[in-house]
């Protein structure tokens, strides 16, 4: 692995309690934002709220404000809108959770397709959710981050000790309700596609705290003369290379994803940008500071 950084010495433990303290807030800040999805209140996409969506194909470029306008005419005007200009698409969202989803289909269909009869407009797809659908998606979502977090918990406990895997699983669930709970307060909207990216990130957290842990087990093992705290500062510190190259690298990826990806992928792309971050930290002042606090410096390194 490149190294890009060489014999670091940061005191990353000394600054634990500060880091803690900011990560509290997070975590409370992703709490509250699970709560509200919970109770259907946050901004919900058509997928856990119900509704309906629309794609449409027009043969040359469309401006949206012409298509809003068209809509609001023939009497729809909570529709969402998002331009896919490099193919001459516009996806049309509108969530509702009663009515018959069908005939709000095909009346989006019928108000566009003569409003702009000349441009040949073409159906891609159509998707309708009805809010019990929604509702279990939601729940189903939120058991799938719980699911996935307990295994990694459970994982990392045989693979290490049950400290390691508790304060693996306490970093990962940081980091998705992190992300979770900045998405809330920049009001994007919560779907499918973002919880995708939480269980992407619980994935790149989990790799990237387990490469700290075996350096801190390696050295626990080899330098028993020292204090814990010293032993994981210097574990931190001896992979601090390659957790800022694998890091860059996903962050960059992430980044053109967000720029050149297309309007179907930006919030992907954005909490993946926002969750490499955010795991990144966890895996140095999140991970390792658990595991120091949970065990006593002598029994730390007492499972061979």
């Amino acid at each position: 692995m490149i190294e890009i950084i060489k014999n670091t010495k940061i005191d990353f433990m000394s600054k634990r309690f500060i880091a803690l303290g900011v990560s509290a807030v997070l975590t409370i800040l992703g709490f509250v934002a699970a709560f509200q999805v919970a109770r259907g209140t946050a901004n919900l996409g058509i997928d856990f709220a119900g509704g309906t969506s629309v794609q449409i194909k027009f043969n040359s470029p469309t401006n949206l404000h012409d298509v809003r306008k068209a809509l609001e005419e023939g009497g729809i005007r909570d529709a969402e809108l998002q331009d896919l200009p490099s193919e001459n698409k516009v996806l049309i969202s509108i969530k509702k959770s009663e009515g018959n989803l069908g005939d709000l289909s095909r009346k989006i269909i019928t108000i566009l397709s003569q409003k702009f009869s000349h441009k040949n407009v073409v159906v891609d797809s159509t998707t309708e959710i009805g809010p019990k659908v929604g509702g279990k998606l939601r729940r189903d979502a939120l058991v799938a981050i719980l699911v996935a977090t307990l295994g990694i918990l459970i994982y990392v406990a045989f693979r290490f000790q049950f400290r390691f895997g508790v304060g693996a699983t306490i970093a990962t669930f940081h980091d998705v309700m992190a992300v979770l709970g900045i998405f809330y307060i920049m009001g994007r909207e919560i779907n499918l596609l973002l919880v995708t990216a939480l269980l992407t990130i619980a994935g790149y957290s989990l790799t990237d705290t387990v490469v700290v842990f075996d350096r801190i087990r390696e050295n626990l093992r080899a330098r028993l003369k020292k204090s814990a705290p010293e032993i994981v500062n210097e574990s931190v510190n001896e992979v601090l290379s390659r957790t800022i190259v694998t890091s860059l690298t996903v962050f960059l990826t992430s980044v053109a994803l967000f720029l050149f990806g297309g309007e179907v992928i930006h919030d992907f792309s954005l909490a993946m940008i926002i969750g490499v971050i955010v795991g990144t930290y966890s895996s140095i002042f999140v991970a390792s500071p658990v595991v120091l606090m949970l065990g006593k410096e002598k029994t730390l390194s007492r499972k061979k």
